[in-house]
């Protein structure tokens, strides 16, 4: 049957008829292999039994997150598939913090020679590289369950970003046909990331190092070529050495909680100067009062404030959170100084479905506001917006979505 046929008949099926469909939309993502990725491979130069090997029984993963089967509509998600997108808290826990933190001291002390020529080389501290290994694999122990060609493949084929996993998609196809991995390590997360940095396959072959000099970057054995690849990453994106990420801060309450965001910069001294102090009670570093400084309130007024440096965006650069970044530099500071808690708790805020969220956020955008996209998720222009639509109503600005507000924000 004609492509072009089959993709009517699909889009005129009912959703229940679609489900029972499935093997006709296996046959169009063979088919979709064949006329459309493979010439853009061999383009690349991948070789024909590259190709071949790399989809070798492999068929479509109806489990991903964020599939849109063709004759269907992307739907918002109810549910959070991320801890980084449920209660702020929650990302914190015990386990993960005390984990990271005690194999992090560990590879701290057996990979210090490599870490120390890594941090002078591209002016990224160690015990930052160390968190970002430890979050994204464990430090290698986390097992890393999926096909890439699978994932990429179903959602190159199929999901609310096709075109960015399709070229993905092909970037893992050269990594296969320059013989980067060893045999069988073509296993990626459910997104699609490769190895003990988790870097995307595009990522690899932008920022892949070689740390122990053998000639490979292999991010999937070598924990010298990890480290490495993480500092080039950080140092490609921008990295200013000499300067720590951030501050744990107390924020007096005359200081508005919708000053938030990487658009709302002062120097430090500056912020300083409004009464923000830092939560140990020491000073503000000299050398960092005269440099920039960014408020960050990631639970609003229910949770510990920051104010942290551009060093902290190079961070979200490595994953577009705000608690993936600080949890990366907590563990670090943990790792190398010894640092406990954060002093102030988390509330027990979030937890929302993404649909109530994206109601309040649309609702916000009627008014106005910048919530930087109704997607369900509580970003900084959506907290701080929530915060100046209390503030109009003159209510003390909390900047969180609370289930209080879904009545008066729909």
């Amino acid at each position: 049957m004609p492509i072009r046929a089959l993709i009517l008949i699909l889009a005129l099926l009912p959703l229940p008829a679609l489900a029972q469909n499935k093997s006709a939309v296996e046959q169009q993502f063979q088919t979709w292999l064949v006329q459309d990725i493979w010439p853009e491979a061999r383009r690349k130069g991948v070789s024909r039994a590259t190709f071949d090997a790399a989809f070798d029984g492999v068929r479509l993963n109806w489990d991903l997150p964020d599939l849109v089967p063709p004759g269907t509509k992307p739907q918002t998600p109810k549910r959070q598939r991320q801890a980084e997108f449920g209660s702020p808290g929650k990302y914190f826990n015990r386990g993960s913090l005390d984990g990271a933190t005690a194999v992090g001291k560990q590879m701290m002390r057996a990979h210090a020679g490599t870490l120390g020529a890594v941090e002078q080389q591209t002016g990224v501290p160690g015990r930052i590289i160390l968190g970002i290994w430890g979050r994204e694999s464990g430090y290698g122990r986390v097992p890393i369950k999926h096909d890439v060609f699978e994932v990429l493949g179903t959602k190159g084929f199929m999901s609310t970003r096709a075109p960015y996993f399709r070229d993905e998609l092909i970037a893992a196809l050269q990594i296969a046909q320059a013989g980067h991995a060893p045999e069988s390590a073509m296993r990626s997360s459910w997104a699609g990331a490769l190895g003990q940095p988790q870097f995307m396959p595009a990522n690899f072959l932008k920022y892949a190092a070689d740390g122990d000099g053998d000639g490979h970057a292999d991010i999937w054995r070598s924990e010298a070529d990890t480290i490495a690849s993480i500092g080039r990453y950080l140092r490609e994106h921008g990295w200013v050495s000499g300067r720590d990420w951030g501050f744990e801060v107390r924020v007096p309450d005359g200081v508005s909680c919708t000053l938030e965001g990487p658009d709302q910069g002062k120097r430090i001294r500056d912020w300083a100067a409004m009464g923000i102090t830092r939560v140990n009670g020491k000073p503000f570093p000299d050398h960092e009062l005269r440099g920039q400084g960014f408020l960050l309130m990631p639970a609003g007024r229910n949770g510990p404030a920051f104010i942290v440096t551009p060093n902290f965006y190079v961070l979200k650069d490595y994953n577009m959170s705000d608690l993936y970044a600080l949890f990366v530099g907590h563990v670090g500071d943990r790792i190398q100084y010894g640092m406990g808690d954060f002093t102030a708790g988390w509330g027990n805020v979030g937890g929302l479905l993404r649909s109530d969220v994206a109601v309040m956020q649309r609702a916000l955008e009627r008014m106005g506001h910048d919530v930087g996209g109704a997607d369900g998720l509580a970003g900084f222009k959506t907290r701080r917006s929530i915060g100046r639509w209390q503030e109009s109503r003159g209510e003390p600005a909390t900047c969180f979505p609370e289930a209080g507000m879904k009545a008066a924000l729909q």
